[in-house]
């Protein structure tokens, strides 16, 4: 697609990430799942992974793929036009308005849970760009499909949705458990239920996913044992061992203490007192934001004198502001 007067104006001129570009190919792949999503989040000992998680780390295979489409853009130019032309791939690696571009250039529109979807391909789709100094000739854009539908507005479990078309990130769950690097919102904890590392219940609930098919990219298909792990096993892992469990997948970038305190938090939702012995190894964690929400998963799993006494035990000894009001607020 080259620019469309209505992406410049509306969402800004993409060029600003390099002025010479003249033209964006956005492309999408589709990693949809082999399985309902949604079934692992009645496993209240077993930690939710988004779909796009559970597999290798879709930005080194997409951008691969297309480094090598862009490079044969450029030779079919000087072989085909007699011209030569520049390009530069884009995954997540700069600020590109990809869901707005990629409506532009007719590959789906913007969902009232702001994620493209697609008639083809639902709502599980993966987007790159190519800019290239190329003028090409635009794409016909994709017209909404989403009608009167509110599936994915009302099964948000935070309800993180102001308005369609409007996300409140602060609330989005995948936000939190990805991107957010402090402690998260009491008022918020419980509604995560055993989401570990992102959310799909939005798109897990889109009608257009009816005509989904599964990934057919090798690198694509979910791991087994990233598709329901075990929380105790997961509160267990060191930061080696949680390095080596989640070798080449986006999880890792999250680090030890984050994932720690995801894992303590679905634990402390799980409702089986047999997963405190897992929060309590936890309460000397040197990370503040492990020993906070181990806290708070103890006090929702053990016995109120129980509780108490591990106050006693080891709140003087602490002297981090935001985990003895955690403390104090059980």
């Amino acid at each position: 697609m080259t620019w469309l007067r209505e992406t410049r104006e509306r969402r800004g001129d993409p060029r600003i990430l390099w002025p010479q570009a003249r033209s964006i190919i956005m492309l999408a792949m589709n990693y949809g799942p082999d399985e309902n999503p949604l079934a692992v989040l009645n496993q209240r000992n077993a930690g939710a992974i988004s779909v796009y998680a559970r597999h290798r780390d879709y930005h080194d295979l997409i951008k691969g793929r297309l480094k090598l489409l862009a490079q044969w853009l450029a030779g079919a130019a000087r072989e085909r036009l007699g011209q030569d032309c520049d390009v530069k791939v884009f995954v997540d690696t700069a600020p590109v308005m990809e869901k707005p571009l990629a409506q532009a250039a007719g590959l789906g529109w913007q969902g009232k849970h702001t994620n493209l979807v697609s008639r083809t391909f639902g709502s599980w789709l993966f987007l790159g760009s190519i800019f290239t100094t190329l003028e090409l000739e635009e794409d016909t854009r994709t017209e909404d499909h989403c009608g009167s539908c509110r599936a994915c507005l009302d099964i948000c479990p935070t309800q993180a949705f102001p308005a369609p078309g409007k996300i409140d990130a602060m609330r989005c769950i995948s936000y939190l458990t990805i991107e957010h690097k402090g402690h998260i919102a009491r008022a918020l904890r419980t509604a995560m239920g055993n989401r570990i590392y992102g959310c799909d219940d939005c798109l897990a609930v889109c009608p257009w996913n009816k005509y989904a098919q599964d990934a057919h990219e090798a690198a694509l298909i979910a791991r087994d044992e990233l598709r329901s792990p075990s929380l105790a096993m997961l509160a267990q892992l060191d930061d080696a061992k949680f390095r080596s469990f989640f070798s080449a997948s986006p999880v890792k970038r999250i680090g030890h203490a984050r994932f720690l305190r995801n894992v303590l938090i679905a634990i402390g939702n799980s409702g089986d007192e047999n997963l405190s012995a897992m929060a309590r190894l936890h309460l000397d964690a040197q990370s503040p934001l492990v020993r906070a929400m181990a806290i708070w998963a103890l006090a929702r799993l053990v016995g109120r004198e129980a509780f108490e006494a591990l106050r006693a035990e080891y709140l003087p000894q602490e002297n981090d502001a935001d985990v003895r009001e955690e403390w104090m607020a059980a």
